[in-house]
C-alpha cells in the first residue's frame, strides 16, 4: 500500500492536535510545534506542513524535527484512514517470531558469489549459504538490526526459464525487512539502498558501509512499517536502484517516504550498465565506489542554486513598448513574464487604454489574445479597429435623422483585418458551452502555446473567475491571479489584467484601492491607475504607476498626463493622434466616402 499525500490529511492532523494553524502559500503553518511546543511566542509559525508534498519541519534549531504524514501518524497516533493504518501500523502477529540462529557459510555459496565478483569475506560477513542438500539454491538470511533472523530468501543459481517456475522466493510467513540491516554501522548516518541483494553486496564489496537492499523488488514496499524506526534514523539515503529505459527504480517512491536527504546515483556513473553488480563485474570496485560517492542530492522542487541563475541585464531583456513614451520612460515597456494590473473608476476608459496598449503591440508585429467579459467581440473589434485606423481614416457623417455617426470604410476594414490576421485573437464567449464550461486559463495557455501570443488582455477579473455561492471570493481572486503570474513566467508573456477599484475606499494608497484580496496587488508586477480629474478637460486623463517591481520607478504627484481622442479612441501623451500604424502603406491622404449601403457598423 503506497500512501499518497492529500491536503485534507494535514488539515485533519491540525484538528486532531487542536493547535491553531493558518494556510500561507503552500504551507499550513502552526501556532507552535507539536513536538517541542516552541513557537507560542517569538517563533510563531516555526512548524509547518508543506501542502504539496506532505513534508513537515520545525524551523527552530533546538528542535529541527522533520518527516512526513506517516511520521506524524506514528508519533501522535493519528489515523490516515483504516486502509493505511492496517499497513503503516505494524502487526507482527501473523509472522513467525524472529529467532537467534547461527548460519554456516557453505562453499557453494562462496563459489557462486565469486562468479559475481563478490569476495569470500563479504559472503561470510553477510552469512550467505545454500540449502544443505541442494547446492544450487542460494540462501540470503535477513537479520534485523538486533541480529535476529527474521526471514530467508532463496535463489536458484542455475535457473532455467523452461524448467523452473520461480527464480527467487521467500520462506513463508516471514516478516519483510531490508537485507543487510545487521551489518550496518549505526554511527554512520548514510544508508545506501539497492533493488537486489547481490547489488547491495556489490556495494559492500566496493568498501561502502551500510548497504541494504529491498526484500521483494522495486514495487514492493511492505518492509517500510517494519523498518521505519530504524530506517528513519539515517540522515542521508543514497538510492542505487536498477537503471533501465532512462529511469532508476526505487527512486520515485523513496523520495516521498524517506524523511531525510535523498541522493541518487548519476546516470553517467552506471556506465551503460543495469545495476551495481554489472558495474562491479565490468569495471571493478572503484567504479562502484565512485558511483556511490558521486551520488547527487535530489533538488528541492522549485529550488536551484543562485550560482546557476543566468546573469541578466534587465535593460536588455525582451520588452514591448506601451506605445506611450512617458509610460515607457517609467516602466521601460512591458517585460515578458510580467502581469500588469490596470485599475480605475468605471466608465473612465480602462478598457480603452488597454485596447490602446494592444493596438501598439500589433503595430510592433507582436501577437495578442483578448478576453472581454463585458463587451461583445464585435464591439471590442470596432474599438481597436478605430484606434488602428486613426482619425484620418475615420469617416464622420450623419444618418437620415441628422444624428452623427463614425465609421471605417469597408475597404479599409479589409486592409486592417489582413494587417492583423494571424496576430490578434479573442476569446469567443458567444459559443454555447457544453455541460462543463471551458476553463479560461487553460484556453489562454493553449492559445499562447499554439499561436505564439506575446500579450494577453483580460477584461476584467470579476468576469474571468468562476465562483459559486459557497466560494470565498477573495480566495478565488487570489488563486486566479497567482495562476496568471505563473502562466506569464512559464510562457514568458505579458498579461494585462483589468480590475475594478473598491466601491468604498478609505485609503490614499492606490494599491489598496484595488477591489478584492490584498494578495492581488502583492502578486502582480505593475499596478497602474487610470483616472480623471475635475481640473482636467474631458479629453485628458492621468495614469499613475504605484507599483513597478522590476525597476522601482514610480510616477510622481498625480501621474502622467494623457490625451484622449474621442474620434479614434486613441490615447497618448502628446495630443497628436495622426500616428501611422502601417496597415495601409499606400494611403494617399484622401478618404473614400462610400454609399450608405456599404457602411459597416458605426458609433
Amino acid at each position: 500500500m503506497y500512501y499518497q499525500f492529500k491536503k485534507e490529511d494535514a488539515e485533519s492532523f491540525q484538528r486532531s492536535t487542536g493547535i491553531f494553524a493558518k494556510e500561507r502559500g503552500n504551507e499550513l503553518q502552526f501556532q507552535y510545534c507539536p513536538y517541542c511546543h516552541g513557537g507560542k511566542h517569538k517563533d510563531k509559525g516555526s512548524f509547518s506542513i508543506n501542502l504539496t508534498s506532505g513534508q513537515f519541519e520545525c524551523k527552530r534549531s533546538s528542535c529541527g524535527v522533520h518527516g512526513n504524514m506517516i511520521t506524524l501518524a506514528k508519533d501522535f497516533d493519528f489515523s490516515l484512514g483504516a486502509e493505511y493504518d492496517r499497513y503503516y501500523k505494524r502487526d507482527y502477529s501473523r509472522y513467525i517470531k524472529p529467532r537467534k540462529k547461527e548460519i554456516e557459510t557453505r562453499e557453494p555459496a562462496v563459489n557462486y558469489m565469486l562468479s559475481r565478483g563478490i569476495s569470500e569475506a563479504v559472503s561470510r560477513k553477510y552469512k550467505l549459504t545454500t540449502v544443505p542438500d541442494k547446492d544450487n539454491i542460494l540462501v540470503f538470511p535477513f537479520f534485523d538490526d538486533k541480529g535476529m533472523l527474521v526471514s530467508s530468501k532463496y535463489r536458484k543459481t542455475d535457473f532455467d526459464k523452461a524448467k523452473d517456475k520461480n527464480k527467487e522466493w521467500f520462506e513463508s510467513n516471514c516478516m519483510p525487512i531490508l537485507f543487510g540491516m545487521e551489518q550496518c554501522n549505526k554511527e554512520n548516518k548514510t544508508l545506501v539502498i539497492t533493488e537486489g541483494q547481490i547489488d547491495s553486496l556489490s556495494v559492500a564489496e566496493a568498501g561502502i558501509e551500510n548497504s541494504v537492499s529491498v526484500p521483494n523488488g522495486a514495487r514492493g514496499f511492505t518492509w517500510i512499517p517494519y523498518c521505519w524506526d530504524w530506517f528513519s534514523k539515517f540522515e542521508k539515503l543514497i538510492v542505487f536502484g536498477d537503471f533501465e529505459n532512462g529511469k532508476m527504480t526505487l527512486l520515485d517512491e523513496l523520495k516521498t517516504r524517506f524523511p531525510g536527504r535523498v541522493c541518487a546515483v548519476r546516470e553517467e556513473d552506471y556506465k551503460g550498465c543495469k545495476d551495481a553488480n554489472e558495474i562491479l563485474k565490468k569495471f571493478g570496485k572503484e567504479a562502484v565506489r565512485n558511483a556511490v560517492e558521486n551520488a547527487k542530492e535530489l533538488p528541492v522542487r522549485n529550488v536551484k542554486e543562485l550560482a546557476d541563475v543566468e546573469s541578466v541585464d534587465i535593460y536588455s531583456m525582451d520588452k514591448i513598448s506601451t506605445g506611450i513614451k512617458s509610460v515607457d520612460d517609467i516602466l521601460g515597456g512591458f517585460y515578458a513574464g510580467q502581469v500588469i494590473l490596470l485599475t480605475g473608476k468605471r466608465g473612465k476608459g480602462k478598457s480603452t487604454l488597454a485596447s490602446q496598449f494592444c493596438s501598439s503591440v500589433l503595430k510592433q508585429d507582436k501577437k495578442i489574445f483578448a478576453y472581454s467579459g463585458e463587451l461583445q467581440d464585435y464591439f471590442f473589434k470596432r474599438w481597436i479597429d478605430f484606434q488602428i485606423a486613426g482619425p484620418d481614416r475615420i469617416v464622420e457623417t450623419t444618418n437620415q435623422y441628422g444624428e452623427p455617426k463614425k465609421f471605417i470604410t469597408n475597404s479599409n476594414i479589409d486592409k486592417i483585418n489582413n494587417w492583423y490576421r494571424g496576430k490578434a485573437y479573442i476569446y469567443d464567449n458567444n459559443i454555447i458551452e457544453d455541460e462543463e464550461p471551458t476553463d479560461l486559463l487553460k484556453t489562454i495557455e493553449e492559445s499562447v502555446m499554439q499561436y505564439g501570443i506575446d500579450v494577453v488582455l483580460i477584461d476584467n477579473l470579476m468576469t474571468a473567475i468562476e465562483i459559486d455561492v459557497n466560494s470565498d471570493l477573495y480566495r478565488a481572486q487570489s488563486m486566479f491571479v497567482n495562476k496568471l503570474c505563473k502562466l506569464a513566467k512559464r510562457h514568458n508573456v505579458v498579461i494585462i489584467l483589468i480590475v475594478h477599484p473598491r466601491k468604498n475606499k478609505f485609503t490614499t494608497d492606490e494599491n489598496d484601492e484595488v477591489s478584492g484580496s490584498a494578495d492581488i496587488t502583492n502578486r502582480v508586477d505593475v499596478v497602474m491607475t487610470y483616472k480623471s480629474d475635475d481640473d482636467l478637460s474631458d479629453d485628458m486623463r492621468y495614469l499613475s504607476i504605484s507599483k513597478n517591481r522590476l525597476t522601482g520607478k514610480l510616477t510622481a504627484d498625480k501621474g502622467i498626463e494623457l490625451y484622449y481622442d474621442d474620434k479614434s479612441k486613441r490615447i497618448n501623451d502628446t495630443g497628436n493622434f495622426a500616428e501611422d500604424y502601417g496597415w495601409d502603406k499606400e494611403f494617399d491622404g484622401f478618404i473614400d466616402i462610400p454609399d450608405d449601403d456599404s457602411m459597416p457598423f458605426s458609433f
